[in-house]
């Protein structure tokens, strides 16, 4: 760590003390990268205390509240910067899924090693996402199921909507929130008049009038976004892979 760079500050959600032992500990050994700021072991205590102490990690036991630990996902991320991993013996795909569509970053399974554990909270810090294949297949399907079904999330069906070539726009304009169209236009290689028309189609889709509209909707929903686009990286890399076998 150079000597500028602050610790990871992580609050520990954990309803058996002996693991809420362990991970203190934990982290203890991973200092000066990583430091534990609080401790909580019930839903309403723990965004009590990320909303006093504003981690930049919270490590969430999905058992808290007789196994509500999503529905308090929400709660903790809500209008905040803190980012939620899931740290849990959960396997229940329902849960998991909406934890992740409330805001969840990550989820690392308690039969995982430290090691795991570590890195996780390190990518998730830097504003990666820390999910397996399966769930972000998972969860991509379950936005682009068939009409008729209702998407799980309102803002999920909104991005199900976009086109790869729309999302990859987003995902540029969030990197790059400063940027004038032509810049932007230059980095995808397209010309301004085709970004217009690419903006216009993802303004109406979004139900937004311009382009701070859609940079807020980005902010407030950067989660799904980042998943769907994980999911597509994957469905892309499986295609060049198949390609390649039958070349």
């Amino acid at each position: 760590m150079t000597p500028l760079a602050k610790p990871i500050r992580i609050m520990l959600v954990e309803t058996q003390q002996i693991v809420l032992w362990a991970l203190e500990k934990l982290i203890e050994v991973a200092k000066p990268r990583m430091e534990v700021v609080a401790k909580a072991s019930s839903g309403a205590e723990a965004v009590l205390l990320a909303s006093q102490t504003q981690p930049d990690i919270v490590l969430l036991d999905m058992c808290v509240d007789d196994g509500k630990g999503a529905d308090v996902v929400a709660s903790i991320v809500s209008g905040k910067c803190t980012r939620v991993i899931i740290y849990t013996a959960e396997r229940d795909l329902d849960t998991v899924d909406r934890a992740i569509l409330n805001g969840a970053r990550g989820l690392v399974l308690k039969e995982q090693s430290t090691d795991t554990l570590l890195s996780a909270i390190s990518r998730v810090h830097a504003g990666q996402v820390w999910l397996n294949h399966e769930i972000t297949s998972r969860i991509f399907t379950e936005f682009v199921r068939p009409a008729g079904r209702a998407p799980v999330d309102s803002a999920a069906a909104l991005i199900a909507s976009l086109t790869p070539k729309e999302l990859s726009i987003m995902r540029t304009f969030a990197k790059y929130p400063d940027y004038q169209i032509s810049k932007i236009s230059g980095k995808l290689f397209i010309s301004q008049h085709t970004m217009r028309n690419h903006l216009t189609s993802i303004f109406a889709k979004l139900d937004v009038t311009n382009r701070c509209g859609m940079c807020g909707f980005i902010k407030r929903n950067g989660h799904v976004l980042q998943i769907v686009l994980v999911s597509l990286a994957s469905i892309s890399e499986e295609l060049t892979n198949s390609l390649c076998n039958v070349i």
